[in-house]
């Protein structure tokens, strides 16, 4: 086995342990004895994870249809947190932060969007978690393709806090061997 391919192999193994974790620490809650003001809580969270799933299902949708969704997707004050190392991993607070400095040298180095296949989503109270694979063409002609996991916490129908998981190398490789499209 190469070093390049343990990397790989490592990398990956890491990426899915990431996304159990932060799959386990939100959806599987302690279970605790339900009492009747609790079943009335559940029942308003059942209804605000419900709106919350359709809105980022909805937003996913188009996204994959070719719209631009994020701006009304996100808070303007959005606090989006790459976890990982490398130099986008960190936390942005802003919409206009996050795209500027996270989305934008990414983008401007592919040649199609990134277009979004949904795995899953799940809701719980106020978070959305959305594991989703994304796949687009690089300015120079070379496949993109990546494996996320977002979590979004959600208030009054936007995104207020986000963490995002991905294969941080593969971004960083697009950035690194592709010129930016001409604007």
């Amino acid at each position: 086995m190469t070093m390049s391919s343990l990397r790989a192999s490592l990398a990956g193994a890491f990426r899915r342990l990431m996304i159990a974790a932060a799959f386990l620490a939100v959806i599987w809650p302690a279970q605790a004895e339900i009492t009747a003001s609790d079943a009335d809580a559940e029942t308003h969270d059942t209804a605000i994870e419900s709106r919350n799933k359709a809105i980022v299902g909805d937003a996913f949708e188009k996204w994959r249809e070719g719209t631009y969704v994020f701006a009304a997707l996100l808070a303007p004050d959005v606090v989006w947190t790459i976890h990982g190392s490398g130099p986008v991993a960190g936390t942005y607070r802003s919409q206009d932060d996050f795209v500027e400095r996270a989305s934008r040298p990414l983008t401007s180095r592919l040649a199609s969007p990134v277009v979004p296949e949904v795995r899953s989503i799940y809701a719980v109270g106020d978070t959305v978690l959305i594991r989703f694979d994304g796949s687009a063409t690089t300015t120079s002609d070379a496949p993109y393709r990546n494996q996320f996991l977002w979590m979004f916490r959600m208030k009054d129908g936007l995104v207020i806090e986000a963490e995002a998981f991905l294969d941080l190398v593969a971004y960083q490789q697009v950035v690194e061997n592709n010129e930016p499209r001409a604007q």
